[in-house]
């Protein structure tokens, strides 16, 4: 099944600093789901200003398992960048 994510950052004093720091990790972290087959396509989330505010993902995981555990392990989840997580189960359009 594929899934829709949209992560927002938190909004404290330091939510862009803890987000860049914790990047690479997280960058890594989708390349190796983009490697398993897993990671569709995402990117940042950005304000009018251009900066990033959040990230949107699209997931193809065939278990509940497996979202509850990209849950856990995401390390924009473990090291507190993402404040609110919305998962919607999605279906691409064939036009």
């Amino acid at each position: 099944m594929h899934y829709v994510i949209h992560a927002y950052d938190y909004t404290d004093a330091d939510a862009l600093d803890r987000r860049m720091t914790v990047r690479p990790a997280h960058l890594e972290y989708v390349r190796n789901l983009k490697d398993s087959g897993q990671f569709l396509l995402g990117g940042a989330l950005l304000d009018s200003d251009g900066r990033m505010i959040g990230s949107m993902l699209v997931l193809d995981l065939d278990t509940d398992e497996q979202l509850q555990e990209y849950l856990k392990t995401d390390p924009y989840i473990v090291e507190g960048v993402w404040e609110t997580i919305d998962v919607k189960p999605f279906r691409q359009a064939t036009v």
